[in-house]
């Protein structure tokens, strides 16, 4: 599932920092926009900064990931890394500029 999020986001633009940390691995244009994070060994969580958008069942609050996140997705499958999703990561990346 990491490899699969990493080449979308990477195909986003040429501006696209992939910074390892201990324990999440941010994703940066000119500030964060996504940190991605394992949960469990079948689970990775996003954490987006999406200011102003409504939570849902899937797109939930930050929670753990706390004022570095507005928002945060479980992922568990594979097939989890839709179009949906895909267009909350370009979102967060476009309100980046």
């Amino acid at each position: 599932m990491y490899k699969e999020l990493i080449t979308y986001i990477k195909s986003l633009g040429e501006d696209v920092t992939i910074t390892q940390k201990k324990g999440s691995v941010s994703i940066i244009r000119k500030r964060q926009f996504v940190l991605i994070k394992p949960a469990t060994k079948t689970r990775i969580e996003l954490g987006f900064k999406l200011k102003d958008k409504p939570t849902t069942e899937r797109i939930e609050n930050s929670g753990p990931f706390g004022t570095m996140c507005t928002h945060r997705v479980k992922i568990s499958e594979l097939t989890e890394i839709n179009s949906e999703l895909k267009k909350w990561i370009e979102e967060a990346y476009e309100n980046q500029l």
